[in-house]
């Protein structure tokens, strides 16, 4: 049975408003013979958000018990996804119903690694603000996403935080990039770069504007002209090399179709061939 995985990088002095995004996870309809599976991990030397899940019997929680940050807490996560689809989903944000029912199905085309639908801003007050998209609606071309960036000074016309993409290719690409900000775009500027999307009409999704979101906080923000930069020269890279996603074999969910030995069955580093 495929199986769809949301990943959340959760951080409890941040958490204010989990309890909605767990209820919105919890009301999503799923398309026929698809299960859900919900990858939490948090991050923290003193994690307490463990509880908040209590009854939600499709969640797999794990804690850093460390301050590691976000790209390794997201990564940490992956590592534990079953799915052959991830989306990800911040722990403020709010899928709507319809999320996956709308862009699950864009994956059926084997050409088609990402797909995003659109996003109202939800403010502080309970009110939504639309906004039309920088991208044309439909297939997105590989390094169409990335030409349009460069062009706007480094801005992305994608939000990433309601990426749904193949786990496969976000595996194959080393998932979020060690960056102390922007870790997202990097990993997307790679993406996009080597695969086509689909940038979904339907409103899927809300992206919660509050005091105490992780990009406005001075520190994300004097780093964040750094993880642009690694953005676009990762683009500039994965394009100047010539990569490109192999599709004469790829089915069309096939995200977690490469299972990692368990790990009882690794071969130690002392006796790798050559050492």
């Amino acid at each position: 049975m495929p199986r769809i995985s949301v990943v959340t990088a959760a951080y409890g002095p941040t958490a204010t408003f989990l309890s909605d995004t767990i209820e919105s996870v919890k009301a999503q309809a799923l398309p026929p013979g698809w299960e859900l599976e919900w990858v939490v991990q948090e991050d923290g030397p003193g994690p307490f958000l463990a509880t908040k899940f209590d009854g939600v019997d499709f969640v797999r929680y794990e804690a850093n018990e460390a301050q590691l940050g976000l790209a390794m807490t997201r990564n940490l996560a992956l590592s534990r996804v079953t799915g052959d689809l991830v989306q990800v989903l911040d722990h403020d944000d709010v899928l709507l119903p319809d999320a996956f029912t709308t862009l699950i199905p864009r994956f059926a085309t084997s050409s088609i690694h990402w797909a995003i639908g659109q996003a109202d801003d939800l403010l502080p007050d309970g009110s939504r603000a639309s906004f039309s998209s920088m991208l044309d609606h439909g297939v997105v071309p590989a390094g169409r996403v990335n030409e349009w960036a460069a062009d706007n000074g480094g801005n992305w016309p994608v939000h990433c935080a309601g990426l749904m993409m193949r786990t496969a290719t976000l595996r194959a690409l080393g998932g979020w990039a060690a960056s102390p900000a922007d870790d997202d775009l990097a990993m997307f500027a790679a993406l996009s770069e080597v695969v086509d999307g689909y940038n979904d009409p339907a409103l899927t999704w809300l992206y919660r504007q509050h005091p105490n979101q992780t990009h406005k906080k001075q520190s994300w923000n004097s780093w964040s002209s750094v993880g642009r930069r690694i953005a676009l020269q990762r683009a500039a890279a994965v394009r100047a090399a010539g990569l490109f996603a192999a599709t004469s074999n790829a089915s069309s969910v096939d995200g977690a179709a490469v299972e990692p030995p368990e790990l009882g069955k690794l071969i130690p580093k002392e006796n790798y061939p050559g050492r």
